[in-house]
């Protein structure tokens, strides 16, 4: 099945290609694993898939098999979420667990070489997470804000010790908003309750200062009053409202989306924060009255911001305007292809037209010419990291992709493998000249001989090297 839309005026070509393959149980929400790999939970909630491309590369006709549940007592939805720089994959909180609206506290890691989850201990206090923010910080370290207060908590992956960071300055709580980490390390947001604020966090400094305002209103009224939860019911949650995911693009600006703005309905604004300058801007309206309220969104790689509208359709970015393409109903996540795997009842993958600008990709500069089967090697270079997190929804399930994978191909059969990726020396974005670093196991079985090797980060390959595997 393929669905071709053509626009003219925009010279975009956009392909919608479904899975040969479908998840048995769908797809809610999708993760890339540093060994080419990618885990899916399904529609279900309590099982979870990972697919494996075949072994030309092609992840339209990969394959599906199941892998571990979660700890008992442990099946949520709207959850906080990112791949960390070891590889491993952490899970935290979710607004529902089970179906029942309870803002868990519980939270797992899932280990994809031993295929375990081991559970995680909630912070000190905090008896409630639900869907928070989160980001991995370029040291590493995984900060998570509480969804009731404005409280900060961080995580070593090493140790799963949660250690308390200040929140000097947050001028309102830590509900719906996204949070898009900069090429300095700091991360914006853009306020829900205290719309049309933005504000950024320094974790170096410790606090969090005014970006200013967004000009236009981003967020949605709340519909709701008071939320029932807790013990008996006996607590209160006032949404804010919801917001848009918000995307850095190659030129250093972040792409702010918005939920509907009043009546119910759309239209969504949209505003444009310049990380260089400071300065916001007013982005294009969504076309036909729609908005992006609790939607996904990724960076393509030639860098316009795919975002899917609450009406179903996909629109694409390009820094000017937004262009209306194919129906996406679902989570969308970008795969080291270039295309976007398009979640929901019906897995398909998104491609764009247009291409990367060369100075985005990464670039190999020491790398071993030999390398053997089952064996761990070091790669350092530039840009390892991509130039964006590449992913975002209106606030929690965060599924970012800035983190390097390496392929090799075959010169003989031309047949695809992926290395399993660990322990990145930064998990920042737009690292510039700096040099860079991870390391990569060679699978055990691929095959051997004169070969060639990329780094490929947010979809965006190296320029291949020549290696030999033995």
């Amino acid at each position: 099945m393929m669905v071709l839309l053509a626009v003219s005026a925009a010279s975009l070509a956009q392909t919608v290609t479904a899975l040969k393959h479908q998840p048995p149980d769908g797809v809610g929400i999708s993760f890339q694993l540093t060994d080419g790999t990618v885990l899916v939970q399904g529609n279900g909630g309590g099982d979870w898939w990972k697919l494996t491309p075949d072994n030309t590369g092609s992840y339209v006709n990969g394959t599906w098999t199941q892998v571990a549940s979660l700890p008992a007592g442990y099946s949520p939805y709207a959850f906080a979420s990112a791949v960390l720089a070891d590889g491993r994959l952490i899970i935290e909180g979710g607004e529902y667990n089970f179906g029942n609206f309870d803002l868990t506290n519980l939270g797992a890691i899932y280990d994809p070489k031993a295929n375990t989850w081991t559970a995680v201990a909630p912070p000190k206090n905090w008896s409630y997470i639900g869907d928070s923010p989160s980001v991995v910080l370029p040291n590493g370290k995984y900060l998570i804000g509480n969804k009731l207060t404005k409280q900060l908590r961080q995580l070593d992956p090493k140790t799963l010790k949660w250690t308390s960071l200040p929140s000097k300055g947050k001028k309102d709580f830590d509900s719906e908003e996204g949070w898009t980490l900069l090429s300095n390390g700091t991360i914006l947001t853009a306020d829900v309750k205290k719309a049309p604020n933005s504000e950024i966090y320094d974790p170096v400094a410790k606090q969090w200062t005014s970006a200013g305002s967004t000009i236009v209103d981003l967020h949605s009224p709340s519909p709701f009053g008071c939320i029932p939860y807790g013990p008996g019911g006996t607590l209160c949650y006032y949404p804010p409202g919801e917001i848009g995911p918000q995307i850095l693009r190659p030129d250093g600006t972040v792409f702010v989306t918005g939920s509907y703005t009043k009546g119910g309905s759309g239209p969504g604004n949209t505003a444009i924060y310049d990380s260089l300058t400071g300065k916001w801007t007013v982005g294009p309206t969504f076309p036909n009255g729609d908005n992006a309220g609790d939607s996904f969104a990724a960076l393509l790689p030639n860098g316009n911001v795919l975002v899917e509208g609450d009406s179903g359709t996909s629109y694409e970015f390009d820094g000017t305007k937004l262009t209306p393409g194919p129906q996406t109903f679902g989570s969308l996540m970008v795969l080291p292809t270039g295309e976007v795997l398009v979640g929901g009842g019906r897995t398909a993958v998104y491609t764009s037209s247009g291409t990367y600008q060369t100075s985005w990709a990464p670039a190999l500069s020491t790398y071993p010419s030999t390398i053997t089967r089952g064996s761990t090697y070091p790669i350092s270079g530039t840009q390892f990291n991509g130039l964006s997190q590449a992913a975002a929804f209106g606030d929690e399930l965060e599924t970012a992709t800035n983190y390097p994978l390496v392929r090799i191909t075959n010169n003989s059969t031309h047949h695809v493998f992926y290395a399993r990726t660990h322990d990145h020396s930064t998990m920042g974005v737009a690292t510039g000249s700096a040099t860079v670093s991870t390391n990569f196991d060679v699978p055990a079985t691929m095959e051997t001989g004169p070969s060639t090797l990329e780094v490929v980060a947010n979809g965006i390959p190296s320029v291949a090297v020549s290696v030999t595997v033995q």
